[in-house]
């Protein structure tokens, strides 16, 4: 077992733990709020008063009429995306040579290939042109929920909430 070279020294006296000292009357230093003031839990505070901590039925939030809006505005955009979901959009390549039909909801229903364009000595020919239809219906059932969705402002009558929702903030 190692032993330590002599004795510890012996500590300072620490002049702010003095009997007697009051760090907080020391010059320069100003209290952060008058008592009864401020955002503590003083026991001159009543409940909700806190400066930005007004809540409850003072603050003019009706929190049951809030969920029904928040609950509608849910229903209007699963509304909004089945029906984009049910319509059938079609892609094409080749001059029309070769289609898709597929839905909004990316649902393949159907792939068109014009025997003139198969070539057995250039199959990479088809290959591309199947794969420009897909790509061409994908970004027609995207545009699809976009037009669905387009109209549909997640703040909106969420009564100037909109901002906490990370959407822009409401005309003031």
């Amino acid at each position: 077992m190692a032993q330590l070279p002599g004795p510890l020294p012996e500590p300072s006296p620490d002049p702010l733990s003095e009997p007697g000292h009051d760090p907080l009357s020391e010059p320069g230093h100003e209290p952060l709020s008058e008592p009864g003031q401020g955002a503590g839990n003083d026991a001159g505070n009543d409940a909700g008063t806190d400066a930005g901590a007004d809540y409850g039925a003072d603050a003019g939030i009706d929190l049951t009429s809030l969920l029904s809006q928040i609950g509608q505005v849910q229903q209007n955009l699963q509304d909004a995306q089945a029906s984009a979901a049910a319509q059938v959009v079609e892609g094409s390549s080749g001059g029309g040579m070769v289609k898709v039909g597929m839905t909004g909801g990316l649902d393949f229903r159907s792939v068109t290939i014009n025997p003139a364009v198969i070539n057995p000595a250039d199959p990479d020919l088809l290959s591309d042109l199947v794969l420009a239809a897909v790509r061409d219906a994908v970004e027609k059932a995207n545009e699809l929920q976009r037009q669905a969705l387009g109209s549909f402002d997640p703040s909106a009558g969420l009564g100037g909430l909109g901002g906490l929702l990370g959407g822009p903030e409401p005309p003031g």
